[in-house]
């Protein structure tokens, strides 16, 4: 079983900074002769307000010919309670009703592939309760399969028992919930994109994986992170364990979000302006 990752697209019809990334990405996409595809997030520039950029989005992911899921990211659904855009029912709703679930599961032989709406975790309500006991369901029932998971926000940057670190991350708490889940079923992978750094590592049996942007990479806006920065994808192969590989998918653009978030994201450049 071969499943391809890839992971903040960031495309929309209006801010067409990234879309040009998306025709070399799928020439090489149907080149790999995967089984399923697996898209981690941030699909769009700002689908959380915009439904057409969930529309358009969409309409390019079906130009895939292998099947596709995928999950959420904080601009397509919302982020944080107090946050500019926090998830709510109103932004649940247009990307449940314009791209499908924001969780899954899908069984292949021996192995059961979970997909989680990472941006539900923190806001300690009905949502957030409900997917919890929906993944224990979805652990406990695995008939013996090992499990791999994907998710837009990373289990944690730095180390496993690391405080909040806002943005970035899954919060403490729900992060324990998380630990103590994969503890106790055989998950042997932890897929996430989101912090637009490649790295792989490892927490206790679980393989961690960040896929690589195929949108942009972060220069100086943000503090360095561990792995590198490049734009590509994943090749995540499946047998008795999962072997996963990163790769710089050639022909794509590494463009700089330094360079252009004045244009794609406004909201950012202000939150960062000092206050006179």
């Amino acid at each position: 079983m071969k499943i391809i990752q890839i992971t903040d697209t960031h495309f929309s019809p209006g801010k067409q900074h990234f879309n040009g990334n998306w025709a070399p990405l799928l020439s090489w996409i149907e080149e790999t002769g995967a089984d399923l595809i697996v898209h981690t997030g941030d699909l769009t520039v700002d689908g959380a307000d915009n439904g057409d950029d969930i529309t358009f989005s969409m309409d390019l992911m079906r130009r895939v010919s292998i099947p596709m899921l995928i999950v959420p990211g904080n601009h397509d659904v919302g982020h944080l309670k107090g946050s500019d855009q926090p998830v709510n029912a109103e932004r649940l709703s247009r990307w449940r009703s314009l791209a499908g679930d924001d969780r899954w599961l899908e069984d292949a032989g021996a192995w059961r592939f979970i997909g989680l709406n990472s941006l539900l975790l923190g806001h300690e309500d009905d949502e957030e309760e409900a997917q919890f006991e929906w993944l224990d369901q979805a652990l406990s029932d695995r008939a013996g399969r090992r499990v791999a998971m994907f998710a837009h926000k990373p289990l944690f940057v730095d180390a496993p028992d690391e405080g909040d670190t806002g943005y970035w991350s899954v919060r403490p708490v729900q992060r324990r919930r998380l630990y103590d889940l994969i503890s106790a079923h055989d998950v042997a992978l932890f897929a996430s994109g989101h912090l637009h750094w490649a790295w792989q590592g490892r927490f206790d049996n679980t393989q961690l994986t960040w896929g690589p942007s195929a949108a942009f990479i972060i220069d100086k806006m943000e503090r360095e992170m561990p792995g590198d920065r490049l734009i590509g994808a994943v090749v995540h192969e499946f047998d008795t364990d999962v072997e996963s590989t990163i790769v710089a998918v050639p022909g794509m653009t590494a463009h700089v979000l330094d360079d252009v978030v004045h244009e794609v994201y406004p909201q950012a450049v202000k939150q960062r302006e000092p206050v006179e």
